[in-house]
């Protein structure tokens, strides 16, 4: 049966924006970037820590999906980190809008919210 989550495939709206969201400001490392003439897109596999987790697409002219209001799909993209206070820091040294810092009610852990280029929430979840 199922053993883990393999990847996340994202499709961006401006290539080059989104992988240096993804590389230069969330530290993700390139393992491989494919173009593929034949659809006029871009695939780029990401790692975190050595393991592969986002899959970057590029396609001609995406249609938008909606995020906010909450739609029925995909909510967001939740990475684990060891200090918010660092992060929210690293967001504001980049000009990056930081939602104020909330308490899961559940767990009681510190968590926060990003957009990334194309609007798409991306959490950051202190452990």
């Amino acid at each position: 049966m199922l053993t883990k989550v393999h990847h996340i495939a994202i499709i961006c709206s401006d290539y080059e924006k989104s992988k240096e969201f993804y590389t230069q400001f969330l530290g993700l490392t390139i393992i491989k970037e494919t173009y593929r003439k034949d659809r006029k897109s871009y695939k780029l596999d990401l790692a975190l820590n050595d393991e592969y987790v986002v899959e970057l697409f590029s396609f001609p002219d995406p249609p938008k999906r909606t995020s906010r209001p909450e739609a029925c799909g995909l909510r967001h993209l939740a990475f684990q980190v060891k200090n918010i206070e660092e992060i929210v820091a690293h967001c504001h040294s980049h000009h990056i809008s930081v939602e104020p810092v909330r308490i899961d009610e559940i767990t009681g852990k510190k968590f926060t919210f990003i957009s990334d280029p194309d609007e798409l929430p991306i959490e950051f979840y202190q452990q």
